[in-house]
């Protein structure tokens, strides 16, 4: 992936500053790692297994608060593993797992390049709960996520927006899980993550009100387009029990 695109885990992005800590809320050290792998066709099998093995391990482990894997729906070599821990501590702790050992393992001679990895930070802190939520039956999850490079003084208006919008993403009935962070080393880099139940219910979340203000700024004030370059649909393959 070249310089930073955003992707539109589900269409849109948060805030202006961080909400007051709630009592079931999580602490702001929370360590968030997204890694992408353009994986050779021959391995996708072999990778799509070993991350599965890392995000079944990786939530039975102390200190974890998300772990799932996702191929993009319109590029199926192009993997992503999505995790949430408590501390970095933990995250770095699991890197020593067998299951963490076998991904780069394969890592040497799988990859068409080297896996892109990003670090990022929650703008609106949710509970574990939030991040572990099931489908209800009969649901087809898409997730979505955005990439987005603000142009450098307009990054507070971008987190105001989405700070005012976060309730309305949040409450829709279609939505699971939504969040926006924002990358750790370049602070006009933006990512949001958002899960659907279902296509219908992404294209539903398009067209309510709240939505409106968040594109007018993504038309307008960022450094490369988003929904021509940096909108990813993304199709879970682990957990299972989630997808």
């Amino acid at each position: 992936m070249k310089g930073f695109t955003v992707y539109w885990v589900a269409a849109l992005f948060l805030l202006t500053l961080p909400a007051p800590a709630k009592a079931n809320a999580l602490p702001a050290t929370v360590a968030v790692r997204l890694t992408q792998y353009h994986v050779k066709p021959s391995f996708r099998e072999k990778f799509r297994e070993a991350l599965s093995s890392y995000v079944s391990g990786s939530l039975k482990a102390a200190g974890n608060i998300m772990a799932e894997a996702y191929y993009e729906e319109t590029a199926p070599s192009i993997l992503w593993l999505i995790e949430r821990w408590s501390d970095r501590s933990f995250l770095d702790k699991n890197d020593d797992s067998p299951a963490a050992k076998n991904i780069g393992a394969l890592a040497k001679d799988g990859l068409e390049s080297p896996a892109a990895i990003f670090f990022v930070q929650d703008l609106e802190p949710l509970p574990k709960a939030a991040y572990r939520k099931m489908p209800r039956a009969g649901d087809h999850p898409l997730t979505i996520m955005l990439f987005v490079d603000a142009k450098k003084g307009t990054e507070d208006h971008f987190r105001s927006l989405y700070h005012t919008a976060m309730p309305a993403f949040r409450n829709e009935p279609g939505v699971i899980t939504y969040q926006l962070s924002q990358l750790s080393a370049d602070k006009t880099q933006f990512i949001t993550y958002e899960k659907f139940r279902s296509q219908e219910a992404f294209q539903d979340h398009l067209k309510i009100p709240a939505v409106e203000p968040v594109v007018q700024y993504l038309r307008t004030s960022i450094k490369a387009p988003p929904f021509e370059k940096g909108l990813h649909r993304l199709i879970g393959f682990a957990p299972k029990n989630i997808f």
